[in-house]
Protein backbone atom coordinates (compact mmCIF):
# COMPACT_ATOMS: atom_id res chain seq x y z
CA UNK A 1 0.00 0.00 0.00
CA UNK A 2 1.52 3.21 -1.24
CA UNK A 3 1.22 6.32 0.98
CA UNK A 4 -0.49 9.22 -0.02
CA UNK A 5 1.47 12.23 -1.86
CA UNK A 6 1.67 15.46 0.70
CA UNK A 7 -0.52 17.99 0.24
CA UNK A 8 0.43 21.28 -1.13
CA UNK A 9 0.16 22.71 2.11
CA UNK A 10 2.52 19.79 3.51
CA UNK A 11 5.43 20.48 0.49
CA UNK A 12 5.00 24.42 1.48
CA UNK A 13 6.01 23.48 4.67
CA UNK A 14 8.72 21.05 3.87
CA UNK A 15 10.20 24.18 1.61
CA UNK A 16 10.54 26.38 4.48
CA UNK A 17 12.00 24.06 6.62
CA UNK A 18 14.77 23.25 4.06
CA UNK A 19 15.42 26.52 3.17
CA UNK A 20 16.00 27.54 6.85
CA UNK A 21 18.76 25.31 7.39
CA UNK A 22 22.15 26.79 6.90
CA UNK A 23 25.49 25.16 7.71
CA UNK A 24 28.03 27.02 9.70
CA UNK A 25 31.39 26.80 8.75
CA UNK A 26 32.21 24.66 12.12
CA UNK A 27 29.87 22.05 10.39
CA UNK A 28 26.85 22.42 12.54
CA UNK A 29 23.29 22.90 11.06
CA UNK A 30 21.74 25.77 12.03
CA UNK A 31 17.73 26.42 11.77
CA UNK A 32 17.54 30.18 11.02
CA UNK A 33 13.79 31.19 9.90
CA UNK A 34 14.00 32.87 6.67
CA UNK A 35 13.53 36.68 7.13
CA UNK A 36 9.81 38.09 6.05
CA UNK A 37 9.59 40.89 3.17
CA UNK A 38 8.14 42.74 5.88
CA UNK A 39 10.88 42.61 7.62
CA UNK A 40 13.37 43.64 4.94
CA UNK A 41 11.07 46.24 4.12
CA UNK A 42 11.30 47.62 7.06
CA UNK A 43 15.75 47.27 7.02
CA UNK A 44 15.27 48.94 3.86
CA UNK A 45 12.62 51.77 4.32
CA UNK A 46 14.94 52.81 7.73
CA UNK A 47 18.23 52.66 5.65
CA UNK A 48 16.81 54.93 3.05
CA UNK A 49 15.39 57.21 5.71
CA UNK A 50 19.33 57.43 6.82
CA UNK A 51 20.71 57.63 3.82
CA UNK A 52 18.15 59.94 2.46
CA UNK A 53 19.08 62.25 5.43
CA UNK A 54 22.58 62.41 5.65
CA UNK A 55 22.12 62.93 1.46
CA UNK A 56 19.59 65.98 2.31
CA UNK A 57 22.12 67.59 4.87
CA UNK A 58 24.51 67.73 2.18
CA UNK A 59 22.67 68.96 -0.47
CA UNK A 60 20.86 71.88 1.74
CA UNK A 61 24.76 72.95 2.28
CA UNK A 62 25.83 72.55 -1.53
CA UNK A 63 22.55 74.97 -2.34
CA UNK A 64 22.88 77.46 0.43
CA UNK A 65 26.43 77.52 -0.58
CA UNK A 66 25.66 77.96 -4.02
CA UNK A 67 28.45 76.14 -5.13
CA UNK A 68 26.66 74.80 -8.16
CA UNK A 69 24.57 76.20 -11.01
CA UNK A 70 20.83 76.32 -9.94
CA UNK A 71 19.96 74.04 -12.87
CA UNK A 72 22.24 71.32 -11.84
CA UNK A 73 21.02 71.49 -8.27
CA UNK A 74 18.58 67.90 -9.46
CA UNK A 75 21.63 66.03 -10.79
CA UNK A 76 23.54 66.87 -8.14
CA UNK A 77 21.50 65.74 -5.51
CA UNK A 78 21.10 62.24 -7.62
CA UNK A 79 24.26 62.09 -7.65
CA UNK A 80 24.62 62.36 -3.80
CA UNK A 81 22.24 59.91 -3.15
CA UNK A 82 24.22 57.60 -4.95
CA UNK A 83 27.40 58.27 -4.14
CA UNK A 84 26.47 57.90 -0.14
CA UNK A 85 24.14 54.98 -0.59
CA UNK A 86 26.35 52.38 -2.60
CA UNK A 87 29.42 52.95 0.15
CA UNK A 88 26.70 53.07 3.04
CA UNK A 89 25.70 49.34 2.41
CA UNK A 90 28.83 47.65 1.36
CA UNK A 91 30.87 49.35 4.62
CA UNK A 92 27.93 48.59 7.18
CA UNK A 93 27.89 44.85 6.38
CA UNK A 94 31.20 44.43 5.97
CA UNK A 95 31.65 46.13 9.32
CA UNK A 96 28.58 44.23 11.23
CA UNK A 97 28.74 40.76 9.15
CA UNK A 98 25.86 41.19 7.06
CA UNK A 99 23.84 44.08 9.04
CA UNK A 100 23.34 47.24 8.01
CA UNK A 101 21.60 49.60 10.48
CA UNK A 102 18.46 49.14 9.41
CA UNK A 103 18.74 45.36 9.44
CA UNK A 104 20.27 45.62 13.00
CA UNK A 105 17.14 47.23 14.26
CA UNK A 106 14.94 44.71 12.53
CA UNK A 107 17.14 41.54 13.63
CA UNK A 108 18.03 40.74 10.28
CA UNK A 109 21.15 39.56 8.46
CA UNK A 110 22.43 38.28 5.29
CA UNK A 111 24.40 34.84 5.48
CA UNK A 112 26.15 33.07 2.47
CA UNK A 113 23.42 30.64 0.79
CA UNK A 114 25.55 27.49 1.15
CA UNK A 115 26.99 28.52 4.61
CA UNK A 116 30.02 29.43 5.56
CA UNK A 117 32.03 33.40 6.10
CA UNK A 118 30.01 36.40 3.95
CA UNK A 119 33.29 37.11 1.38
CA UNK A 120 33.74 41.08 0.10
CA UNK A 121 33.12 39.99 -2.99
CA UNK A 122 29.18 38.68 -2.06
CA UNK A 123 28.34 42.22 -0.28
CA UNK A 124 29.79 44.41 -2.70
CA UNK A 125 28.36 42.10 -5.70
CA UNK A 126 24.27 41.78 -4.20
CA UNK A 127 24.49 45.63 -3.03
CA UNK A 128 25.88 46.87 -6.50
CA UNK A 129 22.88 44.72 -7.68
CA UNK A 130 20.96 46.44 -5.83
CA UNK A 131 21.09 49.66 -7.60
CA UNK A 132 20.11 48.10 -11.01
CA UNK A 133 17.44 46.34 -9.30
CA UNK A 134 15.63 48.71 -7.79
CA UNK A 135 17.14 52.44 -7.03
CA UNK A 136 18.26 53.25 -10.61
CA UNK A 137 14.72 52.51 -12.03
CA UNK A 138 13.03 54.24 -9.11
CA UNK A 139 15.04 57.32 -9.31
CA UNK A 140 14.03 57.06 -13.20
CA UNK A 141 10.62 56.91 -12.19
CA UNK A 142 10.75 60.20 -10.40
CA UNK A 143 13.13 62.29 -12.79
CA UNK A 144 11.33 61.21 -16.29
CA UNK A 145 8.66 63.64 -17.25
CA UNK A 146 5.03 63.26 -18.88
CA UNK A 147 6.43 63.39 -22.05
CA UNK A 148 8.20 60.11 -21.81
CA UNK A 149 5.55 57.41 -20.50
CA UNK A 150 7.38 54.70 -22.34
CA UNK A 151 10.56 55.70 -20.11
CA UNK A 152 8.57 55.53 -17.01
CA UNK A 153 5.92 52.61 -17.45
CA UNK A 154 9.27 50.13 -18.53
CA UNK A 155 11.18 51.65 -15.15
CA UNK A 156 7.58 50.62 -13.96
CA UNK A 157 8.34 46.83 -15.19
CA UNK A 158 11.19 46.71 -13.68
CA UNK A 159 10.93 47.26 -9.98
CA UNK A 160 7.81 45.49 -9.91
CA UNK A 161 9.64 42.41 -11.63
CA UNK A 162 12.42 42.88 -9.08
CA UNK A 163 9.89 42.57 -6.37
CA UNK A 164 8.09 39.63 -7.41
CA UNK A 165 11.32 37.67 -7.41
CA UNK A 166 11.64 36.89 -4.05
CA UNK A 167 8.19 35.91 -3.63
CA UNK A 168 9.08 33.21 -6.11
CA UNK A 169 11.51 31.39 -4.25
CA UNK A 170 11.72 30.12 -0.47
CA UNK A 171 14.26 31.80 0.78
CA UNK A 172 13.02 34.92 -0.48
CA UNK A 173 16.29 35.68 -2.73
CA UNK A 174 16.13 38.47 -4.90
CA UNK A 175 18.70 39.20 -8.09
CA UNK A 176 21.65 40.33 -5.92
CA UNK A 177 21.22 37.54 -4.08
CA UNK A 178 21.38 34.36 -6.43
CA UNK A 179 24.56 36.70 -8.18
CA UNK A 180 26.45 37.18 -4.61
CA UNK A 181 25.06 33.62 -3.26
CA UNK A 182 23.46 35.13 -0.36
CA UNK A 183 20.06 35.67 1.12
CA UNK A 184 18.15 36.97 4.66
CA UNK A 185 17.51 35.32 7.47
CA UNK A 186 15.75 36.68 10.61
CA UNK A 187 18.07 36.97 14.08
CA UNK A 188 16.58 35.16 17.63
CA UNK A 189 17.47 36.11 20.61
CA UNK A 190 20.03 33.91 21.65
CA UNK A 191 19.93 32.90 25.71
CA UNK A 192 21.80 30.79 27.84
CA UNK A 193 20.01 27.55 28.16
CA UNK A 194 20.07 25.30 31.35
CA UNK A 195 23.46 23.70 32.25
CA UNK A 196 23.73 20.63 30.09
CA UNK A 197 26.04 19.05 33.10
CA UNK A 198 22.84 18.10 34.33
CA UNK A 199 21.61 15.40 32.21
CA UNK A 200 22.67 12.05 32.69
CA UNK A 201 24.81 11.47 29.88
CA UNK A 202 26.56 14.37 30.68
CA UNK A 203 27.08 13.54 34.44
CA UNK A 204 28.24 9.96 32.74
CA UNK A 205 30.82 11.41 30.46
CA UNK A 206 34.44 11.35 31.36
CA UNK A 207 35.20 15.20 30.46
CA UNK A 208 37.56 16.42 33.52
CA UNK A 209 40.69 15.12 31.04
CA UNK A 210 39.81 18.00 28.96
CA UNK A 211 41.30 21.47 30.34
CA UNK A 212 40.50 24.83 28.26
CA UNK A 213 42.59 28.45 29.13
CA UNK A 214 41.06 31.17 28.30
CA UNK A 215 42.17 32.40 25.08
CA UNK A 216 40.96 29.33 23.62
CA UNK A 217 37.91 30.39 25.05
CA UNK A 218 37.70 33.67 23.77
CA UNK A 219 36.54 32.61 20.16
CA UNK A 220 32.85 32.00 20.45
CA UNK A 221 29.96 33.96 21.82
CA UNK A 222 26.29 32.86 23.15
CA UNK A 223 24.93 31.87 19.55
CA UNK A 224 27.44 29.30 19.05
CA UNK A 225 26.97 28.33 22.81
CA UNK A 226 23.35 27.45 21.68
CA UNK A 227 24.06 25.92 19.19
CA UNK A 228 26.45 23.55 20.23
CA UNK A 229 24.24 22.69 23.09
CA UNK A 230 21.80 21.76 20.49
CA UNK A 231 23.82 19.43 19.18
CA UNK A 232 25.20 17.80 22.10
CA UNK A 233 21.58 17.27 22.87
CA UNK A 234 20.76 15.62 19.93
CA UNK A 235 23.30 13.46 20.78
CA UNK A 236 20.82 11.98 23.27
CA UNK A 237 18.17 11.02 21.11
CA UNK A 238 17.70 7.17 19.95
CA UNK A 239 19.10 6.34 16.94
CA UNK A 240 19.22 3.59 14.00
CA UNK A 241 22.94 2.68 12.94
CA UNK A 242 22.58 5.21 10.09
CA UNK A 243 21.79 7.98 11.88
CA UNK A 244 24.66 7.00 14.30
CA UNK A 245 26.66 6.48 11.33
CA UNK A 246 26.08 10.16 10.05
CA UNK A 247 26.19 11.29 13.84
CA UNK A 248 29.64 10.53 14.36
CA UNK A 249 30.89 11.76 11.03
CA UNK A 250 29.65 15.42 12.11
CA UNK A 251 30.85 15.03 16.07
CA UNK A 252 34.33 14.51 14.54
CA UNK A 253 34.17 17.01 11.98
CA UNK A 254 32.91 19.82 14.72
CA UNK A 255 35.24 18.68 16.96
CA UNK A 256 38.51 18.94 14.68
CA UNK A 257 36.82 22.20 13.48
CA UNK A 258 36.51 23.56 17.11
CA UNK A 259 39.85 22.00 17.90
CA UNK A 260 41.90 24.02 15.32
CA UNK A 261 39.73 27.24 15.55
CA UNK A 262 40.71 27.40 19.63
CA UNK A 263 44.21 25.96 18.86
CA UNK A 264 44.06 23.08 21.23
CA UNK A 265 47.08 21.43 19.90
CA UNK A 266 46.88 18.03 20.94
CA UNK A 267 45.00 15.42 18.77
CA UNK A 268 41.22 13.69 20.34
CA UNK A 269 40.82 10.49 19.79
CA UNK A 270 37.57 9.42 18.38
CA UNK A 271 36.15 7.67 21.51
CA UNK A 272 36.68 11.10 23.45
CA UNK A 273 34.98 13.57 20.79
CA UNK A 274 31.75 13.42 22.67
CA UNK A 275 33.77 14.43 25.79
CA UNK A 276 35.86 16.87 24.51
CA UNK A 277 32.56 18.99 23.21
CA UNK A 278 30.72 18.40 26.38
CA UNK A 279 33.97 19.97 28.39
CA UNK A 280 34.34 22.78 25.92
CA UNK A 281 30.86 23.08 26.51
CA UNK A 282 31.06 23.49 30.10
CA UNK A 283 34.15 25.58 29.72
CA UNK A 284 32.99 28.07 27.56
CA UNK A 285 29.62 28.95 29.17
CA UNK A 286 31.32 29.51 32.40
CA UNK A 287 34.03 31.73 30.65
CA UNK A 288 30.81 33.58 29.30
CA UNK A 289 28.62 33.57 32.24
CA UNK A 290 32.35 35.02 34.17
CA UNK A 291 32.62 38.24 31.00
CA UNK A 292 28.74 38.68 31.03
CA UNK A 293 29.51 39.69 34.67
CA UNK A 294 31.92 42.27 33.79
CA UNK A 295 29.46 43.16 30.96
CA UNK A 296 30.96 41.67 28.13
CA UNK A 297 28.26 39.87 26.76
CA UNK A 298 29.28 38.14 23.67
CA UNK A 299 26.94 37.41 20.94
CA UNK A 300 28.24 35.39 18.54
CA UNK A 301 32.27 34.55 17.40
CA UNK A 302 32.38 37.83 15.40
CA UNK A 303 32.21 40.07 18.93
CA UNK A 304 35.70 40.83 18.10
CA UNK A 305 35.09 42.55 14.68
CA UNK A 306 32.57 44.37 16.54
CA UNK A 307 34.61 45.54 19.64
CA UNK A 308 37.99 45.96 17.64
CA UNK A 309 39.90 43.38 20.05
Amino acid sequence: MTAAAPSRKERRAQRRRNASRVMAPEGIELNLPIAGIGARLGAQITDVLLTSTFALSLFLIIFFSELVDPWSLSAVAVLLFFIIRIPYYIVTELIWNGQTLGKRFVKIRVVAHRGGPLTTHALVMRNILKEAEVFLPGTLLLTLDSDAPYGSLISMAWVMMAFAIPLSNPHRMRLGDFAAGTHVVALQDPILLSDLAKSSSAKTTSTTKFTFQAYQLDHYGRFELQTLESFLRAQERDMDQAQYKRSAETLAAIVERVRKKIGYADAVKRADHLAFLSAFYKAQRAYLEQRQIFGDRRTDKFHRDETGS
